[in-house]
């Protein structure tokens, strides 16, 4: 059987919202063009992603004791994902408002609390694991020492860092593979991938939304190499969860032994998948609407 991937980050209740334009900060009304409920968070799209594919894969977050919660748990069951579940007083829920174009601003209407040290299950998953993600959250970030002991390769998303917030340290100081996107570290996220690479990572991927992804690797020799993909045309229905779409297909991909090439098409490929759904996966349209 193939070994799985151990994901540790968040898993929430979103409520979408879709306007014409984000609201300016004065008084107003605006009419929702479109609104629902669905799954959100970076690591529940990871391991729906995951699972979609076919790969074994063991989520741990945060829930509390709620009917969101339930939902949540119940709705990542299903599309095959195990669920290792941390008591965290709430389940994290959010109001998204976004825009046709992509535009998006995060509300956290909840968001769960935990300082228990790692469990025994939660321990077991990341000894046996192929690779464990570790996502932006606090659940996560507590489980750096014992990821790093493994010796297993750790993958993290920091998202939108801007080379220097540093709740996003240590993610990047312990990861062997980064992914991000180029929205706020500058006009050439370059210079940082490198400086990555030369510090110790294998690979560093920068998404670069329609234009595709650029990638930085570095071989068993020690050679660096630069590499892009381009974006897979699709209709676009919903951007949300693409990033994550597309990092698990390169993940997906590196673990078959894919050369770095053929992975990032991988992921352009498997993100193209989710454009096309509201939802952060098409295994969630038949429980939640297409």
């Amino acid at each position: 059987m193939t070994e799985h991937v151990f994901i540790a980050g968040a898993a929430s209740w979103n409520r979408i919202v879709y306007l014409d334009h984000l609201p300016e900060p004065v008084p107003h009304m605006q009419f929702a063009l479109d609104e629902y409920e669905t799954v959100g968070g970076t690591s529940a799209g990871k391991a729906l992603g995951l699972a979609g594919l076919g790969r074994p894969v063991v989520l741990h977050a945060l829930f509390g004791g709620d009917v969101d919660g339930e939902r949540v748990r119940g709705l990542l069951e299903s599309a095959g994902v195990t669920v290792i579940a941390g008591a965290g007083g709430a389940t994290e829920r959010h109001l998204n408002l976004m825009t046709p174009a992509g535009e998006r601003v995060s509300l956290y209407l909840a968001i769960p609390t935990a300082s228990h040290p790692p469990s025994e299950p939660v321990a077991t998953a990341m000894a046996g694991a192929s690779a464990i993600v570790l996502d932006l959250a606090p659940v996560a970030q507590q489980l750096i020492p014992l990821a790093t002991a493994t010796r297993r390769p750790i993958w993290t998303d920091i998202h939108d860092y801007d080379g220097t917030a540093e709740f996003h340290r240590p993610f990047i100081d312990a990861a062997d593979v980064i992914f991000m996107n180029a929205d706020r570290i500058g006009p050439d996220p370059l210079p940082f991938m490198q400086s990555r690479v030369e510090a110790g990572a294998s690979l560093v991927v920068c998404t670069l939304g329609e234009r595709g992804a650029i990638a930085v690797a570095r071989d068993a020799s020690g050679r660096m190499s630069r590499h892009e993909v381009a974006a897979v045309p699709v209709d676009v229905l919903d951007t949300n969860g693409a990033g994550d779409a597309f990092m698990t297909g390169v993940l997906d991909a590196t673990l078959a032994r894919a050369e770095v090439p053929d992975a990032l098409r991988a992921g352009a490929e498997h993100a193209a998948t989710v454009l096309g759904t509201r939802h952060l996966h098409p295994s969630l349209d038949a429980a939640l609407g297409g």
